[in-house]
């Protein structure tokens, strides 16, 4: 004879199927219950890349910078308090552009008027990027929808699990892999340079004597940051033929030595990532497909679901 199960096992089912259910993501999450989020995010965008045309540069870093770490979970727009240093706070992200952050708080407080308490911090950074991305001339790609905010935000855990553009091309390679990205997927996602810009204290240190510059390359970026250390604001274009512009010409850049920082030389002189260089600096369409696709594995990573996470009222607070 067959025991029926216990009450006990059936409660753990239910609570397994509620929370599998909790935990699915969808390209149509928020049809039914924020049915203008896809409008508020374009109209938010649209808005602010007019009255600031480096925020798509902007956004996309951050999203890199929230989502490389420890998942696309919003835990990098959590301010810092008197009892914790947040992510955004660690050496690494304090130049990270205050554009980017604001055009979440917009999007945000516009879908808090429309649907209270529905949309995660996180969807709308993932969401406003790819948005973004297209709009100045990139591929489109798929974003799945439902992730929760993280609660927890540490400057702690950033250092040495971010890549820098002064590290060599193996440190880069080995946080990309620790991550499940492979080296041509990580080539991809380094074409994002095609556009914003860097500030001179990132590459300065470099262009006085690092053969890999081209010559009057090098002299020009020496007179652009002659006052860098006074002025720490200032900055070049990662792509000085069309900076504004999402293609292929930042792969075209690097055989020539137009690349800006250590990290696009490194791209151009390693023989596990050079083949991708010039595939993609060929072929744009195909740097386009590869990007789209590494965006759309990079967008779920780490992702928090179901309880594990929150729908935060303030993107850069906790509840």
């Amino acid at each position: 004879m067959v025991r029926p199960p216990s009450l006990f096992l059936i409660l753990i089912s239910l609570s397994s199927l509620s929370f599998l259910c909790e935990s699915r993501l969808s390209y149509t999450y928020y049809d039914k219950s924020c049915p203008k989020f896809s409008q508020i995010i374009q109209d938010t965008i649209t808005n602010k890349q007019i009255t600031s045309p480096t925020t798509a540069a902007g956004t996309l870093r951050l999203f890199f910078h929230d989502c490389l770490l420890n998942g696309c979970d919003g835990s990098v727009l959590i301010s810092s308090t008197p009892f914790n240093s947040a992510e955004r706070d660690a050496d690494i992200n304090l130049s990270l552009p205050g554009d980017a952050f604001d055009l979440v708080t917009r999007a945000k407080t516009a879908l808090e008027l429309s649907c209270p308490n529905t949309v995660s911090c996180a969807d709308i950074l993932a969401v406003a990027t790819r948005d973004l991305v297209t709009m100045v001339g990139g591929p489109y790609y798929s974003v799945l929808l439902g992730r929760k905010d993280y609660r927890i935000s540490k400057s702690a855990y950033v250092e040495g699990n971010l890549p820098k553009p002064t590290m060599p091309m193996s440190k880069i390679i080995d946080i990309f892999g620790s991550k499940g990205f492979s080296v041509q997927e990580m080539v991809a996602l380094s074409g994002a340079h095609t556009i914003g810009f860097s500030h001179c204290k990132e590459f300065r240190s470099f262009v006085y004597n690092d053969t890999d510059y081209n010559p009057r390359f090098a002299q020009g970026l020496q007179q652009a940051c002659a006052d860098s250390y006074k002025n720490p604001t200032l900055s070049v274009f990662n792509d000085i033929m069309t900076p504004n512009k999402f293609d292929n010409v930042y792969f075209q850049n690097l055989p020539k030595g137009l690349g800006l920082l250590e990290s696009d030389h490194g791209l151009y002189n390693d023989p596990r990532t050079k083949p991708f260089v010039e595939l993609y600096a060929k072929d744009q369409n195909k740097f386009f497909q590869d990007f789209g696709k590494a965006m759309e594995k990079l967008s779920v990573y780490g992702i928090k679901t179901g309880r594990r996470g929150e729908i935060r009222h303030r993107c850069d607070a906790i509840n």
